[in-house]
Formats: structure tokens, C-alpha cells, sequence
């Protein structure tokens, strides 16, 4: 990395005829976070070789600035899907990026599951539709007393089935159709979502590590998706796209 590129303020992207702007981190804000550590050389997929910068100790490091390139370019195709009023889900169900999914989906109003993959959640939707319209259903009679009339033990058992429905996928609330994007917050974690995705068409946006296949996804992101700060320099990044 030279200096002046080191020293390149956060990149801003104006979109053409529009007064929304993204901000895209730089290479060094992306270093400080730990987006370049990779796995060991040993596990890597041949296919993440053109985003690997170098090997040291064993270890594969990321060509940050070809990460945020490919940053910079799901950023605008989210925004642009959203732009029309499409709807976006964010997964990831990995330990270090359940918290930062569920808020950074919040904080825009993405969709987004952070538990498990819900099979069947893309590609047989309609099945998935119903228990998502019976948690809405349920949590408007718990909340507006219309259990009263029923037994505590059945208020009880209420209570517990909503907690459930809540867990699992209390971020799919409103769901009412596909989505129009999908955002991994692991490419290699959520094989099965993407799965899914790819045979309804669906495409996807993802952090992919260098054990990962960057061709399972439309807008691969070259990047450590095992870190925290990693993950949530990432998802920040594209849910601030969203919000845009």
C-alpha cells in the first residue's frame, strides 16, 4: 500500500442524478478491523487466489484493495435494489455475526435471520409465509389481552410458542414475498441459504474468506469472515447502502 493510498480519506460514491452517497471504507480502515487474515494457506480455494495479496506464516492475506473494491460494487447494487423498493434479507447465523445482523437489518429495515438457515425459507416460501403471519398473529392477541378468556396454563403455552416463533424468525417480520437480494454474512456458513437463493434467482451479496467459493455468489467480498470487527466493518457497510 503506498502513503497517499494509505492516507486516501473514506471513498464517497455519488449516484448519478440522485443525492444519495456511500461511504466505503479505505484499505487502512479495513486493516484495522482484520479484514485481511485469511485462513491457512492450507485450506484455501483456488478460485479466491486473484483477491489473495500474500502468504506470511502460512497464513493468506487479502488484497485489501481489491476488497473494497468489490465493497464499493454490492454496495451500489443493493442500493440500487432497494432504490425500486426491493427488499433485502441479511443471514448470518455464525456466532460472531448473529448480533451484528440482527442490527444492522434493524437499523434499516432489512430483513434478516440470525438464528439457523429456515429450510425451505426461498424455496417453498409460502409454508414459511404461514408461520411467519401466525407469530404476527399470535403477538397482537398476547399483546392486546385477547388471551385473557383462556387459561394460564394456555396463556403459558401461548407465551412459549411466540417466544419460539420469535427466536427463529422474529426477523421476518412483514415478509410477505421473496426478497430481492440476499446478503451472506459468510459465503462458506450459509451454503444451504445460498442455495436456495440460487435456484429462485435470488443474488447474493457476501463476505467470502479464502476457504470460500467467491463463484456461489453474484458480489463476492473478499474478506476475514471469521472476526467480529471484520464482519461488522462489512455489514455496516452494506446496510448503510440499504438505508441510503
Amino acid at each position: 500500500m503506498t502513503e497517499a493510498k494509505s492516507k486516501e480519506k473514506t471513498v464517497k460514491i455519488q449516484k448519478s442524478g440522485a443525492g444519495s452517497r456511500l461511504s466505503i471504507p479505505t484499505p487502512e480502515q479495513l486493516l484495522e478491523a482484520g479484514v485481511h487474515f485469511g485462513h491457512l494457506k492450507r485450506r484455501w480455494y483456488p478460485k479466491m487466489a486473484p483477491y489473495i495479496f500474500a502468504e506470511k506464516e502460512g497464513v493468506h492475506v487479502f488484497d485489501l484493495y481489491k476488497t473494497r473494491e468489490k465493497l464499493s460494487e454490492a454496495a451500489k447494487f443493493l442500493r440500487d435494489v432497494v432504490s425500486k423498493g426491493g427488499k433485502v434479507l441479511f443471514v448470518g447465523t455464525k456466532r460472531q455475526a448473529q448480533e451484528i445482523v440482527g442490527r444492522e437489518a434493524s437499523r434499516t429495515g432489512a430483513f434478516y435471520l440470525n438464528k439457523r438457515w429456515v429450510g425451505g425459507l426461498i424455496t417453498n416460501f409460502d409454508s414459511v409465509k404461514k408461520n411467519i403471519e401466525k407469530m404476527e398473529d399470535l403477538s397482537k392477541k398476547i399483546h392486546e389481552k385477547e388471551l385473557s378468556q383462556y387459561t394460564k396454563k394456555e396463556q403459558l403455552l401461548a407465551a412459549r410458542e411466540l417466544a419460539k416463533l420469535e427466536s427463529e424468525i422474529g426477523g421476518l417480520k412483514g415478509m410477505r414475498e421473496l426478497p430481492k437480494a440476499m446478503v451472506l454474512a459468510s459465503v462458506k456458513s450459509e451454503e444451504i441459504a445460498a442455495a436456495e437463493a440460487r435456484q429462485r434467482g435470488i443474488p447474493l451479496v457476501g463476505i467470502a474468506d479464502t476457504n470460500a467459493d467467491p463463484a456461489k455468489v453474484n458480489y463476492p467480498i473478499p474478506g476475514n469472515d471469521d472476526a467480529t470487527a471484520s464482519i461488522e466493518i462489512i455489514m455496516k457497510t452494506l446496510a448503510d447502502a440499504c438505508k441510503k
